[in-house]
């Protein structure tokens, strides 16, 4: 019922622009109030806590359920237009990964194109309030840090009420941040509409445009300034940013493991992949590999998938040194997809520690992350996680190659779905999108946006025997 009152904001959108579209969206708030208003009234008398198995097929049909009726506006407004790339966008915005089936982006009817962002804005929303309540849960995360510090789930048995105080908490901070960026690319010379559909896709790393160009319509370097600085901002940890402004104080990024190391492996890279596209000749100068090596690194390696230039016609080094970036950039917290770098700090101490073990086997050497010292609980769930991560990746990249798909757009468009980072390379790349697969790999990809967001193991979850049993 909440998640139709998301449609007032195209409508309104709609009215202004008279694009025709209002009754479409009228329809589809109607259905959702009436079919929400119509479960609440059944399950109305029936009371309980919701324990953590509730939990994780909750947020399974959060993102499934809504993302389905999402596809209406869709359909009703492109008759042409199946089910299954409706289905596929409206994931695509859903988990932020900015992958996109349309093409025509720049003559789309404008409440559309706002119901696109709009959609990647909600879903950012949803990862931040999953990240910090649900996952926690699971012990595959870095949010255990965070627990003491800030209002949130503690227990393991139960999800408390809590969780509204910090639903409220970090939604003030992401709409805070998001205020800024809309009047930051305002004065940036974005135009009203543009910059608030792009400070949607900014902040949720989304990745959508209202231009088939997507940032390169602009041609900005000042839009692209700060389109960088708030894709860092949300790639970061959200409990990080909320007690920085509480405290008023930078020290919370200092002591968080996660965003320096982050910043420093971003850093690093801007800078060797600008030298390396400036020794082949790429652009005239260092100042503009700089500037496009930049922007388009911090945009796949956060997840982001904005794109200002055809990056995959660089040499191969770099397009894939991006979408590994893809993998470990984005923080636990964050709205980011991937491994997460403090998964990836986890398993370096950890082969640093076996290596150690093996010189002294009596040593007792325990890890620390900052300055909380990891359970070997929490060290085994994250290898777990890493095993099926590759896993799900190897059979998923295999089901595209069994469907005909060549290999570098196979793997590459499974990176970028299940790290939600948007495009990939070849078919999947810059030069098109997502439009040119068939159902069946429309439905590969979608399924690895889903996994991809619910962090594998929370939809997985779901297919065992276990989770069914009482």
């Amino acid at each position: 019922m909440i998640f139709g009152l998301a449609y007032a904001l195209p409508i309104a959108v709609s009215l202004y622009f008279s694009d025709g579209m209002v009754n479409h969206f009228l329809h589809g708030m109607s259905l959702n109030i009436g079919l929400g208003g119509m479960l609440a009234g059944l399950s109305m008398r029936f009371r309980g806590d919701v324990k953590t198995r509730d939990g994780y097929l909750l947020v399974a049909c959060f993102w499934i359920l809504m993302a389905s009726a999402a596809t209406l506006p869709l359909m009703w407004g492109i008759p042409e237009l199946s089910f299954t790339d409706a289905f596929f966008e409206t994931t695509s915005g859903l988990t932020t990964t900015g992958a996109t089936v349309f093409s025509g982006l720049d003559s789309l009817a404008p409440s559309l194109n706002l119901w696109r962002h709009e959609l990647s804005w909600l879903g950012g929303l949803g990862i931040i309030v999953l990240a910090v309540a649900i996952l926690p849960l699971l012990g595959i995360g870095g949010m255990q840090i965070y627990k003491v510090e800030i209002a949130g789930p503690i227990k393991d048995s139960k999800l408390t009420p809590r969780i509204n105080e910090t639903a409220r908490l970090l939604w003030m901070v992401y709409g805070g941040f998001t205020v800024a960026c809309i009047i930051a690319l305002k004065l940036a010379g974005m135009n009203w509409f543009d910059a608030v559909c792009h400070a949607f896709s900014a902040m949720s790393l989304g990745g959508m445009s209202t231009h088939d160009a997507n940032v390169g319509y602009f041609d900005s370097v000042e839009i692209e300034l700060v389109l960088s600085f708030f894709m860092l901002v949300s790639a970061m940890n959200f409990a990080v940013h909320y007690l920085a402004i509480h405290r008023f104080s930078l020290k919370p990024y200092w002591r968080d493991p996660e965003a320096i190391p982050m910043l420093m492996v971003i850093a690093g890279s801007i800078l060797v992949c600008s030298a390396y596209i400036w020794y082949y000749n790429i652009y005239p100068d260092f100042a503009a590999c700089l500037r496009h090596v930049s922007f388009n690194l911090i945009s796949i390696g956060s997840s982001g998938g904005f794109v200002s230039v055809d990056f995959q016609k660089w040499p191969p080094f770099v397009p894939w040194w991006l979408l590994y970036l893809s993998c470990i950039t984005a923080s636990t917290g964050s709205t980011g997809g991937g491994i997460k770098m403090f998964r990836t700090l986890l398993l370096w101490k950890q082969a640093g520690r076996e290596m150690f073990s093996i010189l002294h086997p009596s040593a007792i050497n325990p890890i620390r992350m900052g300055d909380m010292l990891i359970p070997n609980k929490i060290i085994f769930s994250v290898l777990a996680f890493i095993f099926l991560y590759f896993i799900s990746i190897v059979v998923l990249t295999f089901s595209l190659l069994f469907s005909g798909l060549d290999p570098l757009s196979s793997l590459s468009a499974v990176l970028a779905c299940i790290n939600n980072a948007g495009p990939g390379l070849n078919i999947a790349g810059t030069g098109n999108n997502y439009q040119n697969l068939t159902d069946f790999q429309t439905w590969i990809c979608t399924v690895a946006m889903l996994l991809g967001r619910f962090e594998v193991f929370t939809l997985l979850m779901l297919f065992t025997p276990a989770f069914w049993r009482k």
